[in-house]
């Protein structure tokens, strides 16, 4: 067992561990970008560090022609929970039994560590690319989101500056690292609902309004309502509710109001506008007074084929012999904001089975092949002969 790294670990190894010991939870950084943008200054990279509000990030970029490649990260982590829990401390990376832990291993610590040492060995190999080739890194992935990727995608869209392709690290893979890559993100649109009756004590309802009452059948309807049936790429929207909420703490009293927070997780066969419309027409059948603040974190997005796909089904195939899985299942990722712009865009990354969670963990070997994928992907692009001039 090894509590850090050895001479005996990978330079990827060895940069997952410097990157997991810097607590960086969301939004700090702890450094990380500054040992990230080191590394890519010794390549000749031109670095932009674009701090909004108090969240980092930075853009990289090496190369004056061809179409723009990017990888994007996040450098920011989510909480450890309690540090008694983990079997070594979260911050303490730890090498035992062919498995890295440490809060961030997975998610996505050891991809940017794969994303540096694969373009490191890129550049040696292939100085004069035919493409531009760049980093997007942020510390607000894990948090509100509002001050990371999407602030830096305006910044470049303000310098007339657009990305052909993008590979985010985040961990797709479900059994072994490159079985499954995300070529698409279904939406996600939240409402926080409240629906305002009139308070009384229960054994005079006519001399009240039960806004429970009407909350329930309201979202009894709308949770049997078929939206969409997908397609080839994305499954039915669905709907689910998070949380319900009402009462007093009286058993004898009518309360005045109810809420409820719900989500829609939507595919490319229907909008968040037609969706508010359903919605807001079964509230009003129902609901004598209510509000709503609803919240879209993000429209779906896909990536169906092109160059990007097949570069990294290409990679996958001659590292790890395995045919990957395309898909588009999962939460959201900062991918949402730049497929927007017309990016193919595609995530891969470590398996994801534990992260977020107590004793979060990846198997060395796994990011000594993403390091592997991530380097035949690019040189699979320099020979691809494409041009987007």
């Amino acid at each position: 067992m090894s509590s850090i790294t050895s001479l005996e670990h990978s330079s990827t190894i060895e940069l997952s561990c410097d990157l997991i010991s810097r607590k960086s939870v969301t939004p700090e950084d702890k450094g990380c970008q500054k040992l990230m943008c080191e590394r890519l200054r010794a390549l000749d990279f031109e670095i932009h560090e674009l701090p909004f509000g108090e969240v980092l990030n930075f853009w990289a970029i090496r190369g004056e022609k061809g179409p723009l490649f990017a990888f994007l990260g996040h450098t920011d982590v989510v909480p450890s929970g309690p540090e008694k829990d983990w079997l070594y401390p979260p911050y303490e990376p730890t090498i035992a039994d062919g498995l890295l832990y440490g809060r961030g291993a997975a998610d996505m610590k050891g991809s940017l560590a794969a994303m540096i040492t694969a373009t490191e060995a890129f550049v040696k190999v292939q100085p004069n690319h035919d493409f531009r080739l760049a980093f997007l890194i942020t510390s607000d992935e894990e948090g509100p989101a509002a001050n990371g990727t999407t602030k830096v995608v305006d910044w470049l869209t303000d310098r007339g500056e657009k990305i052909d392709y993008c590979l985010v690290g985040e961990p797709s893979s479900s059994n072994s690292v490159g079985d499954v890559i995300k070529n698409g993100r279904r939406g996600s649109l939240g409402c926080e609902l409240k629906v305002i009756g009139k308070q009384g004590h229960v054994a005079y309802p006519h001399l009240a309004l039960n806004p429970i009452h009407e909350l329930t059948r309201a979202l009894a309807e709308i949770s049997t309502q078929t939206w969409d049936n997908g397609n080839d790429f994305f499954p039915a929207t669905s709907f689910q509710v998070s949380n319900i909420s009402a009462g007093t703490g009286a058993t004898n009293v009518i309360p005045g109001e109810a809420n409820a927070i719900f989500n829609f997780r939507f595919s490319t066969e229907t909008t968040d506008i037609v969706l508010k419309s359903r919605v807001e027409a079964i509230l009003k059948k129902h609901c004598s007074n209510y509000e709503t603040l609803w919240h879209l974190s993000g429209q779906p997005f896909l990536t169906s084929s092109g160059e990007l796909v097949e570069a990294v089904q290409h990679a996958i195939s001659q590292v790890c012999n395995i045919d990957t899985e395309l898909s588009t299942a999962g939460g959201t990722s900062d991918g949402r904001f730049v497929a927007p712009t017309g990016a193919q865009v595609v995530e891969l990354g470590p398996v994801n089975a534990t992260i977020h969670k107590v004793n979060e963990c990846v198997a060395v070997k796994d990011l000594d092949r993403l390091h592997q994928i991530y380097l035949e992907a690019l040189m699979a692009l320099n020979s691809s002969g494409h041009s987007k001039d």
